[in-house]
């Protein structure tokens, strides 16, 4: 439930002297707005044994009102599904929706909107016809509130694209190329009258080919939209004629690789799009010969359409620290500006199941941190979670990747509560550990992972070599997620070499939240917490 809704609704109720209306009551006249898929298709009954289920749900649209209702009734006629589907509730429905053989009857003591009132489980009838159609109302009913109704339309049997997979080489070398056949097929009950060709990839990944009917962009990685004209028979295989390659750039570590067929968007052009190329050339499909299969149930699941692969290039990384040296006096407050580079040549765009990199700041004695980045965890020195953000002596601010020559920043505000001379502490970037980060195996310098971080030096400002030294370490292991973004400071930029190709025009998903590390050129892993937050 919405906290905002509780605080808006008890504003009002002490606006009006708490009288009149009763707790946990809507304005008079609250409208509310019940909303669904507009339509789902229902893959047709196999005949014998179980047919596949599709969900259904219906929520409540979120609202101008501010108020919600005391007492709700939400109803779902179910006689227009007779010989069509047969339907069931969500195992997670917490008790509050009946089901009869002609409807559905949710009743709510308290309906906030932009919640979900109930999920349906339906399955195509076990005569249904192809083609057949039904619809599911859900209207509601209050005392004190309006509802508009909402309306999913089902359908027995459509078109289900399903890319086939390329059988591409999980690892590549800069500046090698593989091929990536492009072969998909019809696996539904319905034609479909044209497809879009989809194909993306993170920036050390680049499509070689253009055509006049793709439209390219690159942002950064190449997005391909390929339109391809023409009926998709149900049943029918179709391939590429024309060649499809990938190249992998200088800049290639860690990548990600994405093709799938769509049905056909007519509608604008992909966003950032550079438009059809001029090469006299077209992307053109063709039916394979038919062969036997072993498949007897047909089936509608859009989770085929596309394909994605992690492809690790054999390249490397050096990440590196800089040295800090800062001077004060007792009570005096000091910034340390804390920064590490990736210096190439392969950007560090980690997947999911790579292992994580992190800078481990150790702060130097005498010094007090009064305000932390907000991407950035306190830790005891022995690496152990503190619950107290300020003063710690240690922090760790977890960098998931960089593009290559970038440079990410972290400033800490200091305050020297007692001045100490040579006070040394440390600055490290790599893989993380209780006794601090370890370079990779893919950085191929492992003297510049750490570096010094010196208050009041005795020599007037040298920073001499910091105590604990990188040490190398085995490939790393799957493990880690990618978490939300924050801005680094660009130092210079990198092409990698490849030919700038590529767009999707709708989301595809590569790598869930991979390509978050991408778009947003590096990837920060944090736990939020107010107090002292930069």
């Amino acid at each position: 439930m919405k906290k905002k809704l509780t605080l808006l609704a008890a504003c009002g109720l002490m606006a009006a002297g708490l009288a009149a209306a009763p707790a946990n009551a809507a304005d008079p006249g609250s409208a509310f707005t019940i909303i669904s898929p507009a339509q789902e298709v229902l893959p047709p009954h196999p005949g014998t044994g179980a047919a596949r289920k599709t969900s259904v749900g219906f929520r409540l649209k979120e609202s101008a009102s501010n108020g919600f209702v005391h007492e709700v009734t939400f109803s779902i006629d179910l006689s227009g599904l007779k010989g069509v589907a047969d339907v069931a509730l969500a195992k997670q429905q917490a008790g509050h929706c009946t089901l009869s053989a002609t409807a559905v009857t949710c009743k709510e003591n308290k309906a906030w909107y932009d919640t979900e009132i109930v999920a349906l489980e339906l399955t195509a009838a076990k005569d249904a016809k192809l083609g057949a159609t039904a619809d599911l109302t859900m209207t509601g009913t209050s005392a004190t509130a309006s509802y508009q109704s909402a309306t999913t339309r089902l359908k027995i049997g459509g078109a289900d694209l399903v890319m086939e997979d390329a059988g591409l080489k999980k690892e590549m070398v800069p500046g090698r190329t593989q091929a990536l056949p492009l072969v998909f097929s019809n696996k539904g009950t319905e034609a479909v009258p044209g497809v879009s060709l989809r194909l993306r990839s993170t920036r050390g990944i680049g499509f070689v080919e253009r055509y006049d009917n793709c439209t390219y962009s690159s942002v950064p990685g190449d997005y391909v939209t390929c339109a391809i004209e023409g009926e998709i028979k149900p049943g029918a295989t179709y391939e590429t004629v024309e060649p499809t390659t990938v190249k992998a750039g200088s800049n290639g570590l860690f990548e990600w690789l994405d093709y799938a067929v769509v049905e056909r968007d007519t509608g604008a052009k992909p966003a950032g799009a550079s438009g059809a190329s001029a090469t006299g050339k077209k992307l053109t499909i063709r039916e394979r010969a038919a062969k036997a299969s072993a498949r007897s149930v047909v089936e509608l699941n859009p989770a085929d359409n596309s394909r994605e692969l992690a492809i690790r290039v054999q390249n490397t990384a050096d990440l590196a620290a800089t040295p800090i040296s800062l001077k004060g006096k007792k009570g005096e407050k000091v910034k340390a500006d804390v920064k590490v580079r990736n210096n190439g040549p392969a950007g560090v765009n980690l997947r999911p199941e790579a292992d994580e990199v992190t800078v481990d700041i150790r702060v130097p004695a005498g010094a007090k941190v009064t305000r932390v980045p907000m991407e950035c965890n306190a830790s005891n020195p022995d690496g152990s979670y503190r619950s107290e953000l300020l003063g710690a002596p240690r922090y760790e601010c977890p960098l998931r990747g960089t593009y290559e020559n970038f440079e990410a920043s972290f400033v800490f505000d200091m305050t020297i509560e007692e001045v100490v001379q040579d006070a040394t502490g440390w600055v490290g970037y790599g893989l993380p550990g209780a006794k601090g980060v370890s370079a990779p195996a893919w950085d191929p310098k492992k003297d510049n992972n750490t570096a010094a971080f010196v208050i009041n030096a005795k020599d007037g400002g040298s920073t001499p070599t910091p105590t604990p030294t990188p040490t190398t370490t085995a490939t790393p292991a799957p493990t880690g997620s990618a978490t939300p973004s924050a801005t680094p400071s660009p130092s210079a930029t990198a092409s990698g070499g490849l030919a700038v190709t590529g767009s999707s025009a709708g989301p595809l998903m590569i790598g869930g939240a991979a390509l978050v590390a991408v778009g947003g050129a590096l990837v920060l892993a944090f736990r939020r917490r107010a107090a002292g937050r930069a």
